[in-house]
C-alpha cells in the first residue's frame, strides 16, 4: 500500500484559520485545529501551526488586572484625591547606564490630575536631595495636603519628616505588605 498524499484546498484551509483566529483571538492554534476538525477539515495540528506561523497570527495579550485603589464596599483603604495638590505621590525609579552605572530618579505625581510635576535625576540621591527637588514645585505649584511615599529612607529620614511638618504637609507611608495608610505595625511613628 503507497501513501497518497490529501490535497487540500491550500487557500480554502488559510482564509478558515484566520477567520476562525480573528473570531476566536484567545484560541491558539492547537484549538483552531480542533475547530476545523469538527468543521469537516481532516487535518492535525502541525500544518495549522506552520500556516499559523507563516500568517504572523498571535494570541492577543491578556491584560493585567489592576490592582484596586480602595475597598469593593468604597471604604478607604488609600485616600482618594478630591482636587489639584491634595495627594502627591513621590517615589524612585532607578535604573543604570550604559557604562553600568547606577543612577535614580525621582519622580513626583499630582494623584488627583496624574500630571508628571517633575522628574530629578542623579546619581545618588538623599533626604536633602528630595527636599531640593521638591522646594521649586511647592513654589510654582503650592503646596499639597499630603505627600505619599513608600518607607524609603529618604521619605522617612528626620530631616524630610521634619521639613514636612514645618511646611504643613502630612506624610502618607505605603505599607508594602498591607497597604494600609499608618496602620501597620511596621510603621514608624
Amino acid at each position: 500500500m503507497t501513501y497518497q498524499m490529501k490535497e487540500w484546498d491550500e487557500d480554502a484551509l488559510r482564509h478558515d484559520i484566520i477567520r476562525l483566529a480573528k473570531m476566536y483571538g484567545r484560541y491558539g492554534y492547537r484549538k483552531i485545529a480542533q475547530l476545523l476538525r469538527i468543521a469537516g477539515w481532516t487535518i492535525n495540528h502541525k500544518k495549522v501551526e506552520r500556516i499559523w506561523r507563516e500568517e504572523v497570527l498571535q494570541l492577543l495579550e491578556r491584560h493585567k488586572r489592576k490592582r484596586r485603589l480602595y475597598h469593593k464596599d468604597s471604604s478607604i483603604i488609600r485616600m482618594r484625591p478630591h482636587e489639584p495638590n491634595h495627594v502627591w505621590a513621590i517615589d524612585f525609579v532607578h535604573d543604570k547606564l550604559s557604562n553600568n552605572r547606577p543612577y535614580k530618579m525621582l519622580t513626583v505625581v499630582d494623584e488627583y490630575t496624574r500630571q508628571a510635576l517633575a522628574v530629578h535625576v542623579a546619581h545618588k540621591m538623599s533626604a536633602a536631595d528630595v527636599l531640593e527637588a521638591l522646594y521649586p514645585l511647592l513654589v510654582k505649584h503650592g503646596k499639597p495636603q499630603y505627600i505619599r511615599s513608600d518607607n524609603g529612607p529618604e521619605f522617612v529620614a528626620d530631616i524630610f519628616q521634619n521639613w514636612l511638618a514645618r511646611v504643613g504637609i502630612k506624610p502618607i507611608h505605603i505599607c508594602i505588605r498591607c497597604y494600609d495608610l499608618n496602620a501597620c505595625s511596621t510603621q514608624q511613628a
